[in-house]
């Protein structure tokens, strides 16, 4: 794949490298040989897949001590794009809410939830009236939405409760 690389000019035997093979005549490497196998993968498809075990640096090093350029480079950019996203997750907060509602009230509040906030979790916390034959259960509904961090350049605004979520929050102080 590329012929500045290092296993390429090997291959090619080329006198400037001299390296030691054992009796098969198998070429002795002294690397790591749990990084290797993401290279030699590159190098019959063209395609990179690194197991979640490995460190992308680990499988940097090899790719540079190989010097396979285009490896490298690829490398290199997804090791910045997990960086970036790191960055971005850490740069947002989740806030969470508990809303208690009756069984009834349940499919209304869930599927008329809006303002960026996103159902969580259900929890069945029984009844804890029952009138006649009529047994209303109770639930806690727990929503959550995202923020940027406070140590992001945000205003008070995006911290105030939306009209919805204020609707929501008198509705279940109600019940």
């Amino acid at each position: 794949r590329d012929p500045k690389s290092f296993l390429y000019r090997l291959c090619q035997e080329d006198p400037e490298l001299d390296s030691d093979k054992d009796e098969t005549g198998a070429y002795l490497i002294d690397r790591d040989p749990t990084y290797f196998g993401p290279i030699l993968n590159y190098l019959r498809h063209g395609k990179l897949v690194i197991n979640k075990d490995l460190a992308e640096e680990g499988v940097l090093e090899e790719a540079e001590f190989y010097n396979i350029a285009e490896l490298v480079k690829l490398v290199k950019r997804l090791i910045q794009e997990r960086q970036q996203n790191h960055r971005a997750r850490d740069a947002r907060k989740h806030v969470y809410r508990v809303l208690q509602c009756h069984e009834d009230e349940l499919t209304q509040m869930v599927s008329t939830m809006s303002d960026g906030w996103r159902f969580e979790q259900l929890i069945n916390i029984g009844s804890s009236y029952n009138y006649g034959n009529d047994d209303h259960a109770e639930f806690l509904c727990v929503v959550s939405r995202e923020y940027p961090s406070s140590s992001s350049h945000t205003t008070d605004r995006e911290f105030e409760p939306t009209d919805r979520a204020q609707l929501i929050q008198q509705k279940a102080a109600r019940m």
